[in-house]
């Protein structure tokens, strides 16, 4: 009996999809940061504004920024900020980001392995992390969604077909 396009989607062969989840687990652990091409990190003073700041988030479309004074990094601005430290606590919004950031954030290097990115962000609660090169300068910034990207990239078929499940579906742009 022939099967359907639908009954396909859901066969399953356990050899193959053993070799599949090998192979993801290899290309993770062998995988340094450097080759998830992750983003230069964008750079605020720390002298801007917090509403200077949340504008640059807003019009990137990211999630945290780098606070920088004298070209070096010395703290991180995120999404979590800004509704930890800004909205809850009612700051005026015209003061300096350097007020409500997170100084001297923890840093990894473009060497590092990403499996240990993925845990150090996991361990540490969080979504974004600065990077330095092998000099010691700021070369990029690090987000769960780059290391999620990474993985798809992997197993583009198996993720990208995956059966319909209606109820899965965002109706929102940020999963509401």
């Amino acid at each position: 009996m022939q099967k359907s396009e639908f009954d396909e989607a859901y066969d399953d062969d356990p050899r193959r999809r053993a070799a599949e989840e090998r192979r993801l687990g290899e290309s993770i652990l062998n995988a340094r940061i450097a080759d998830l091409n992750p983003p230069a990190p964008v750079m605020v003073p720390r002298s801007v504004s917090i509403r200077e700041a949340i504008q640059v988030m807003l019009n990137r479309g990211i999630g945290a920024v780098l606070v920088e004074s004298e070209g070096k990094a010395v703290g991180i601005f995120t999404e979590r900020d800004v509704l930890r430290r800004v909205v809850l606590s009612g700051i005026d919004h015209g003061r300096a980001v350097s007020e409500v950031m997170t100084p001297d954030p923890d840093v990894l290097s473009l060497a590092d392995d990403a499996a240990f990115a993925l845990n150090r962000m996991i361990v540490g609660g969080y979504r974004h992390i600065p990077l330095r090169d092998a000099s010691g300068n700021t070369a990029g910034m690090l987000s769960v969604r780059d290391v999620v990207g990474f993985i798809d990239s992997l197993l583009p078929e198996r993720v990208r077909n995956l059966p319909p499940e209606p109820g899965l579906e965002a109706r929102s742009p940020d999963g509401g």
